[in-house]
């Protein structure tokens, strides 16, 4: 299956999704040293988005969030690629300054965890095998 969005930052990349239909706070919600994600009650509480295709409506909270996922990415913890449902500007900024794929405008819910996912951020499409 096929879909496409909206480029906001370019770069390909290929990988298992990890998938939630609430938004993430990346400040004070993912452990920038370990990528796991910390905050109380969220679907994903204790999972890693290290190394994963990370997918989730749109980012929360603090525009710090930013800086969390260029941390995430410095310290070898950050997602593969994100891909969102409506892209705001912590998500875009943080993918922008930390160099990871991301595209938008994405039926994230025909994505499940554990799929592979292939993302051609520059063509702004992503495939779910």
């Amino acid at each position: 299956m096929e879909l496409n969005g909206r480029k906001i930052f370019g770069g390909t990349a290929k990988g298992e999704a990890l998938v939630t239909e609430e938004g993430i706070s990346f400040y004070g919600g993912v452990d920038a040293e370990t990528g796991i994600v910390t905050q109380k009650g969220h679907p994903l509480e204790g999972k890693n988005v290290a190394g994963k295709v990370l997918v989730f409506p749109q980012g929360t909270g603090s525009t710090v969030g930013s800086y969390v996922l260029y941390n995430l990415k410095k310290n070898g913890k950050a997602p593969l690629a994100i891909i969102n449902k409506e892209c705001e500007t912590i998500v875009a900024v943080g993918c922008i300054i930390s160099e990871i794929p991301c595209v938008d405008k994405i039926e994230i819910e025909k994505i499940k965890t554990g799929q592979t996912v292939s993302v051609d951020a520059e063509n702004a499409s992503v495939k779910v095998e």
